[in-house]
């Protein structure tokens, strides 16, 4: 048996699935889900698998030049799906906007995933919405950094957003990362598409932490070459900081300078 990750959109987690097939990178499978039958893209061969083969579902198989249309009219019928589900949305005069909406290959489910500011009672929606497309209904409540990942768009760098490129998992990004590497605290500059910290910052944060150890502090007192004097600025790239030794200032490189605090 041979391992494949499969991804069921480009943004999405990847799971891992067998098969005695020779499966190309890039190729459309149909693969048991626990809703039912669905549609991937083998992304990569897995040479080492840890756990035991039979942990692992099957590929069913190669899809069909009759599964991809089957998988194009799913998408078309998928969109025409939101439209509706924002009317009765708004008819029920729920807050919620439905972002996107996506059929399982098989039709046993449809899944609207939505933003709203606050918790929504969507259950007469599901209602209505079951007994107009007879399958199983689910709607999921998204933050606006899964809407940023699901919807996509160029960031400040000029590239492709990460979460929706390449980003499978954002981890914890809060303030004290932008403190931690001494950027000004701009909104417009340190706030993605979503409107929360930039994921990016977290890149280079574990490096910084790293330099730091053997940095001083602003507002340290440090013993230099040139004196006793007071830590002003500390220029963590460049391994220098700026110190106030008698009203004058100097800037001390780490690699030459000596300091320790008093």
């Amino acid at each position: 048996m041979k391992a494949y990750g499969i991804k069921f959109n480009s943004s999405g987690k990847m799971y891992i699935y067998i098969s005695k097939l020779n499966i190309d990178d890039g190729k459309v499978v149909i693969v048991p889900t626990d809703k039912g039958e669905n549609s991937g893209i083998v992304v990569k061969k897995i040479n080492n698998v840890q756990k035991d083969e039979n942990n692992y579902k099957q590929i069913i198989r190669i899809a069909t030049k009759k599964d991809l249309n089957v998988i194009r009219e799913n998408e078309k019928n998928a969109q025409q799906a939101i439209i509706q589900a924002q009317k009765l949305a708004i008819k029920q005069k729920l807050s919620m906007r439905i972002l996107s909406a996506s059929y399982t290959f098989d039709k046993k489910q449809l899944q609207f995933n939505f933003l709203a500011d606050e918790r929504v009672d969507f259950r007469d929606l599901a209602k209505n919405l079951a007994g107009i497309y007879k399958t199983r209904i689910e709607l999921r409540q998204i933050g606006v950094r899964d809407k940023a990942k699901e919807v996509g768009g160029i960031g400040q760098c000029g590239r492709c957003l990460c979460c929706n490129s390449f980003l499978n998992h954002v981890g914890s990004i809060s303030i004290n990362i932008v403190k931690n590497q001494n950027i000004a605290i701009n909104p417009s500059k340190i706030n993605g598409q979503c409107g929360r910290l930039l994921c990016c910052l977290a890149y280079e944060d574990d490096q910084y932490t790293e330099c730091q150890k053997n940095m001083p502090k602003v507002g340290d007192n440090v013993k230099t070459d040139f004196g006793l004097g007071k830590v002003l600025s500390v220029d963590i790239l460049n391994r220098m900081y700026t110190v106030d030794i008698d009203g004058n200032k100097k800037e001390i490189k780490l690699d030459c300078g000596k300091y320790c605090n008093k």
